[in-house]
């Protein structure tokens, strides 16, 4: 490490992505997460106590096993998982009595997914399915009615040519300015960064009203 203490930070946040984020794993189900955003969730889960916990785009299901696992220990929370396919989803995730998977787009599923949640429910909303800037401002409208107040929605890779060059542009990071620019009763919490290194920039989205 202390060779690179000189390189440039965009240098390094792509090294991160090639051999930490792209290569993650929770019990040997890849996840591509970066490590100090899943602490940030768990301190989340710790604090909301939420009653449902929907997570769109799971690839091959570590993620939301990880959450699984937290919410055992927390002893509450069910979690709903929604992606296009679950053809390759592990079947540890499958098996976990938590864990409700919707196979299907994400805003064409949404009355399934409501359909789970009853109005007394605190919900938490991950978004980490394709990245395209209007369809990830699709999802945001969409599900952004489930969060209450106090409640966050997590954008995930807003990181896409904010740091990295990857992904689709415009992509989340622009879908968000776009959404909080519309949603006066949600503000990016920007103290859910205190790591400095993020995938999500602006991406906590905590509703305030």
């Amino acid at each position: 490490m202390e060779q690179h203490l000189e390189t440039p930070l965009h240098k390094v946040l792509a090294v991160i992505q090639d051999r930490t984020v792209m290569h993650s794993s929770y019990f040997g189900i890849q996840t591509q997460k970066h490590p100090y955003d899943f602490w940030v969730y768990q301190e989340l889960l710790f604090e909301l106590q939420p009653d449902v916990i929907v997570e769109i785009g799971n690839l091959r299901g570590g993620s939301i096993l990880a959450l699984a696992h937290l919410c055992d220990n927390l002893g509450k929370g069910r979690l709903i998982g929604v992606d296009i396919s679950h053809a390759h989803i592990a079947p540890i995730v499958r098996a976990h009595p938590r864990i409700t998977l919707i196979e299907g787009d994400a805003c064409a599923m949404f009355e399934a997914v409501s359909h789970l949640i009853t109005p007394a429910d605190s919900v938490l909303v991950i978004e980490d399915s394709s990245h395209t800037f209007d369809n990830t401002l699709n999802v945001l409208n969409t599900y952004a009615p489930l969060i209450k107040v106090g409640g966050y929605f997590i954008v995930e890779d807003s990181i896409c040519h904010h740091g990295i060059e990857v992904g689709p542009n415009p992509g989340p990071y622009e879908a968000i300015d776009a959404f909080l620019a519309m949603h006066w009763n949600f503000q990016s919490d920007r103290s859910r960064e205190a790591f400095m290194i993020t995938w999500n920039p602006k991406g906590y989205l905590k509703r305030i009203r």
